[in-house]
């Protein structure tokens, strides 16, 4: 179950999603399952026979959730947040870690240095971490830089710092992927060995910051 406060992307509507987890997370009941965020919106996960059980709701399963999501969404508050420090996170722009770098810049009819240096001016929003374990969406990159997704998916390697529509985001292992890759980090987004896996969670600042090939390698 699912609510969609928006479906666009927007700080304050990121800021009440999250209210509503911490909310939940904060008066949890038997049953549910895992509750998490994506940009403007809040899903749950729960067992609807446990919640039969232990609930006995009066009316459905389905009803008795939706109420206990309404019920977050009235109670959470979105205080004045937090304001976290911004993570500083190194990217290569050389190759062969950019291998769309090219493409991109001529799409834009930018040079390559002018995309580069649009996407470092930002201090970016980590709106929701999804699709991958790690995978940090953040947003917004300067107009000029907006691009579709490929057409097709491509082998993409772990560390790829890529941009696909309003977005730009990393990915935390191999996988095919659709963004356009313009650099790679050496940080690892994900690490399931570690007592904190995921190094990013939603509500963080990033900024990017270049390093040369021989500092990355």
């Amino acid at each position: 179950m699912a609510i969609d406060l928006g479906n666009r992307i927007s700080p304050s509507l990121n800021q009440k999603a999250l209210a509503i987890q911490q909310w939940l997370l904060a008066n949890s009941f038997e049953g549910l399952r895992d509750c998490f965020v994506a940009y403007s919106s809040v899903t749950l996960l729960y067992d609807p026979v446990i919640i039969k059980k232990q609930q006995r709701p009066t009316a459905t399963v389905f009803e008795w959730v939706a109420a206990r999501l309404q019920e977050a969404f009235d109670h959470s508050t979105v205080k004045e947040e937090e304001q976290r420090p911004v993570t500083r996170i190194p990217v290569c722009y050389d190759p062969p870690y950019a291998m769309d770098l090219e493409l991109l810049a001529a799409q834009k009819q930018l040079s390559t240095n002018e995309v580069i240096d649009k996407h470092l001016s930002r201090v970016y929003r980590v709106y929701m971490i999804g699709f991958l374990p790690g995978f940090s969406y953040m947003a917004e990159v300067d107009e000029q830089l907006v691009v579709p997704r490929k057409p097709q998916p491509v082998p993409v390697q772990a560390g790829s710092v890529g941009i696909t529509g309003a977005q730009t985001g990393i990915y935390p292992v191999n996988c095919p992927g659709g963004w356009y890759i313009i650099g790679r980090t050496p940080v690892k987004l994900f690490d399931a060995t570690a007592k904190q896996p995921v190094l990013l969670q939603a509500g963080d600042q990033v900024q990017f910051y270049r390093i040369t090939k021989s500092a990355f390698e």
